[in-house]
């Protein structure tokens, strides 16, 4: 099985879903029962490969490009067909095939109208394609390309399935994305072209950056490139603007999808292809990069406190902790990414939950208005509790996931990467501790508001208004599940991501300057911009003695 997996484990893993998609083409759209079972199978057998992926992964080597197929793909651009994972992706991975059962399981009497499950479940299948892909691509090409399968997909979900606005908001989603996406292209094709490589796998185009000297002017320019792409994806501030719209008008699954795993393929893309491949650019961006992700925290929970709409609050909580994942990444440190990996795992897991339960809210008040919500321990207690626990896990309570998501993050910014400005750093992590106390402010404000007192007179005597049913605790149970024991042992992600993270990373961003003579320093060859000069260099011991 072993060497089965290590040939075509990944490559199962992300075609299973067009091969559902292919057999419910062929079903009448009448039959849905039918429609249902074969696409929570599908779900359940790629969920069933990515488990077997994880029992024979080798963790004492998480640095290590494991299951690893790099065949001929389009030989006219030099473009492979290279897939692998290591411990930075194997979580995110996960996350993928965990999320897309359990909204299979959630829609199963939950779809929205119009309603035609046929149509809808096709999407889901295919965005989980393109999200997996997105994470084992090892090919600028092959990621380009499931980075972008997945537009499609949530564009028709918003604009078939979603509220009101969903034209605007399902348009707005596409422009911003498209936009990102060319800059990003130009900047891959900028820097196979420069580096001279034979292909545009990741290490060779790494390993060409160094050997054909690449001018720091371009370099500054490619991640530019790079930064407007995956920061719309992420999105940082003041790219932010799509999400509120396309999470308000989004039908729950959608919403769920789009916080849970694709907000990761931004940051996926600078921990993976942005930071490896350009750390001197990544060296001179990171400070912006910081300053735009603490805005965002401070932006993103100021944004919470003025909104009246349920859904419209959680998306703008995604802004603040994404800002958070941003910071731990733009460190350029192993502690800040490793941060930032766990970061993204968290949120996925407590947002994703948030909006299942915005949705379900839905169904049975017909508003997300705050201010007509009230009483959900009264009427629904089971449900009341776990949005309790999701609330204070969002606000990063000691012993849930979002702790080791937020902590670890503010924490890497007291000692930031070589070349990277120690005290301005420190200035973004005093920024970033009060962006925590205003998520405490804003979430305990709506957790009082939804679910604490009587019920309103208008909903005092509902019927609809019932606990949580079968579906929603098959689908609810293992994100809390994960949710407690990621924040009681957060080795359980730490582990298998901190050796990859630690080999991604240059050396001369990690060693430690002040325990380097001058000759050591220089055999390492560390460009200026790195200020790693040896002990005996003054603004050396400057930077070691801050915390560099």
């Amino acid at each position: 099985m072993e060497n089965l997996l290590d040939g075509w484990g990944l490559t199962v893993a992300t075609f299973s879903p067009l091969v559902g998609v292919a057999i419910m083409l062929l079903i009448p759209k009448d039959q849905e029962e039918r429609h249902k079972l074969i696409a929570l199978v599908t779900s359940l057998w790629v969920a069933f490969v990515g488990l077997l992926l994880l029992v024979w992964f080798d963790l004492d080597h998480t640095d290590k490009l494991q299951y690893v197929v790099d065949k001929v793909w389009i030989d006219v651009i030099s473009s492979r067909y290279a897939v692998g994972i290591d411990g930075m992706s194997l979580p995110l991975l996960l996350l993928t095939v965990l999320v897309v059962p359990l909204c299979i399981v959630y829609s199963w009497n939950h779809f929205p109208e119009p309603r035609n499950p046929k149509a809808f479940l096709i999407l889901i299948l295919i965005l989980e394609t393109g999200m997996i892909g997105t994470f084992v691509a090892q090919d600028l090409v092959l990621f380009f390309v499931f980075f972008e399968v997945v537009l499609l997909p949530m564009f028709f979900m918003i604009a078939v399935w979603g509220g009101p606005n969903r034209r605007y908001a399902s348009l707005k989603f596409f422009l911003f994305t498209l936009f990102g996406s060319a800059l990003m292209l130009v900047s891959f094709l900028a820097l196979f072209f420069l580096t001279g490589a034979e292909s545009f796998v990741f290490a060779d185009l790494a390993d060409n950056v160094v050997a054909h000297g690449v001018s720091r002017t371009a370099q500054l320019w490619i991640f530019g490139g790079m930064f407007l792409g995956f920061g719309i994806k992420v999105p940082m501030f003041p790219f932010h603007t799509w999400l509120p719209d396309a999470h308000t008008e989004a039908p729950t699954v959608g919403s769920v999808i789009l916080a849970a795993v694709l907000l990761k393929l931004g940051t996926y893309g600078f921990i993976r292809i942005a930071i490896p491949i350009l750390p001197e650019a990544a060296v001179e961006w990171a400070p912006w990069i910081g300053l735009l992700a603490v805005i965002g925290i401070i932006y993103g929970a100021l944004g919470c406190l003025a909104q009246t709409d349920m859904k419209r609050l959680i998306a703008f909580s995604s802004v603040a902790h994404m800002g958070f994942v941003m910071l731990g990444i733009a460190t350029l440190t192993d502690f800040g990414i490793n941060a930032a990996i766990m970061g993204m795992v968290a949120h996925g897991l407590i947002t994703g939950m948030l909006f299942f339960l915005a949705g379900s809210m839905k169904e049975r008040y017909h508003t997300l208005e705050i201010s007509r919500l009230g009483g959900l321990l009264v009427q629904a207690p089971r449900m009341g509790w776990v949005f309790g626990l999701c609330a204070m896990a969002s606000l990063g309570l000691p012993g849930l996931a979002g702790f080791w998501g937020e902590f670890p993050a503010i924490l890497s910014a007291y000692s930031p990467g070589n070349g990277v400005p120690v005290e301005t750093f420190r200035t973004f992590m005093v920024v970033a501790a009060l962006g925590t106390v205003l998520a405490a402010g804003y979430l305990l404000w709506l957790l009082q508001r939804a679910a604490f007192g009587t019920p309103k007179e208008e909903f005092a005597d509902d019927p609809h208004i019932t606990d949580a049913t079968r579906e929603e605790w098959i689908a609810w149970a293992p994100m809390i599940a994960l949710i407690v024991a990621i924040g009681i042992y957060p080795n359980l992600v730490f582990r298998v991501t901190d050796g990859a993270v630690d080999a991604s990373l240059h050396e001369c961003l990690q060693v430690n300057a002040s325990e380097l003579t001058s000759e050591q320093a220089e055999a390492l060859g560390c460009a200026d911009i790195y200020d790693v000069a040896g002990a005996d260099d003054d603004h050396a011991d400057e930077h070691a003695a801050v915390g560099g």
